[in-house]
């Protein structure tokens, strides 16, 4: 018998909090055309054989730009498109008028009205799909994609009720990680820049005319 035929694959599904990856590791870089796929085989190893890549996030506001959201329902569709193992779940976005403290208070200003924006349901999704997978036994290994610390729970959850589960941590960015999440990961990775750039998708997908828009 031979090594290879004794070489055990582990079913992986990576888990990613789309609002939280975008800020940790794209905004304000050229590498938001991203093939999520290439990214997470090349930071993963070869026994991680991924059967599904859920992405959570949700539909951007064109308020401020109102090209935004048309630039990102191209790329939502080019990676539906090009990668057969990923699944969209959407949460909203939700803004409110609310008042606040100013940093630099004055006797006759010292609170300002300012609109809050937050995304909501994606975190909930994410550890709602991330426990009930563990539940149905649909994967060997979990990678979650966040520094969110709200998810630890979730994490903290699978681990004492599937302890032979595996759960990864891919950190995206250059903060520091969270503590909450890492002491309940059996790995941990962090994204960079460097895999970013080598890791995008073709300009044109193959076969769709979804093509990376020109500001993107």
């Amino acid at each position: 018998m031979t090594l290879a035929s004794i070489f055990i694959f582990m079913r992986t599904i990576i888990y990613i909090d789309g609002f939280n990856f975008y800020y940790g590791a794209v905004r304000k870089t050229p590498y938001k055309w991203l093939d999520f796929k290439k990214l997470f085989n090349l930071l993963l190893n070869d026994s991680n054989r991924i059967i599904k890549i859920k992405y959570f996030t949700a539909i951007v506001s064109g308020k401020y730009d109102k090209s935004k959201p048309a630039r990102q329902k191209i790329y939502l569709k080019a990676l539906q498109s090009h990668i057969p193992e990923i699944e969209i779940y959407y949460g909203h976005f939700r803004s409110n008028e609310k008042r606040a403290p100013l940093a630099n208070p004055t006797q006759n200003n010292k609170y300002v009205n300012i609109i809050k924006t937050e995304e909501k349901g994606s975190d909930v999704n994410l550890a709602v799909h991330l426990l009930n997978d563990a539940w149905l036994n649909l994967y060997d290994c979990a990678v979650v994609v966040s520094n969110d610390s709200d998810l630890a729970e979730a994490m903290q959850l699978v681990k004492r009720h599937h302890p032979e589960k595996i759960l990864g941590l891919i950190h995206p960015g250059k903060s520091h990680p969270s503590y909450e999440l890492r002491r309940h990961a059996d790995f941990f990775k962090r994204v960079r820049k460097g895999t970013l750039k080598i890791a995008q998708l073709p300009e044109t997908i193959p076969g769709t005319k979804f093509s990376k828009p020109k500001n993107w």
